[in-house]
């Protein structure tokens, strides 16, 4: 087999990576939407403790949306996988360990918030270009609508990154 060009795959193999790669998604964030009230707590800064709980709606909005595309496409959401992105939101930068400054246990938070906000945003542009390949144009428009979210999300963590890091 000659592995220097790919081939397009036919709709249903696409469906099944579209599926695949969605049900990662979904249930990395059904994990993170069980762990979230515990990383607002470990933030000691009130803009953070805001932005997380911000990230935590947006995450709630994410995951009702899957739902609305699982719905669409006449499919429902299996864990039957190995998820990485689950081991990812478990693994949570050891946010627990007790830090000598808070400044360093808000930036991890940070960190590691933006890390699952950049899967996410591999994600969801992966998907949205599956699902306009498959002509899911309403899917599309729910995983963009995600994807504007995690974006913006990703530049509230920066910002608050930089209150951190510059002179007043």
């Amino acid at each position: 087999m000659d592995n220097s060009s790919t081939k397009p795959l036919e709709p249903q193999l696409l469906k099944q990576v579209f599926v695949h790669n969605l049900n990662r998604i979904y249930f990395g964030k059904r994990y993170l939407d069980k762990s979230l009230a515990h990383l607002i707590k470990l933030a000691s800064f009130t803009a953070l403790e805001q932005a997380i709980q911000e990230f935590w709606d947006d995450v709630k909005k994410h995951i009702a949306r899957m739902e609305e595309v699982y719905k669409l496409i006449n499919e429902t959401p299996s864990d039957k996988n190995c998820n990485p992105i689950k081991s990812i939101v478990k693994d949570e930068f050891c946010l627990d360990e007790k830090q000598s400054m808070s400044i360093l246990s808000d930036m991890d938070l940070i960190m590691y918030l933006q890390l699952l906000e950049h899967i996410n945003i591999t994600s969801c542009r992966m998907l949205m270009m599956v699902a306009k390949l498959l002509k899911y144009d309403d899917a599309r428009q729910l995983l963009t609508e995600c994807f504007d979210e995690s974006i913006d999300n990703d530049q509230l963590f920066m910002l608050i990154s930089k209150e951190y890091l510059t002179e007043n």
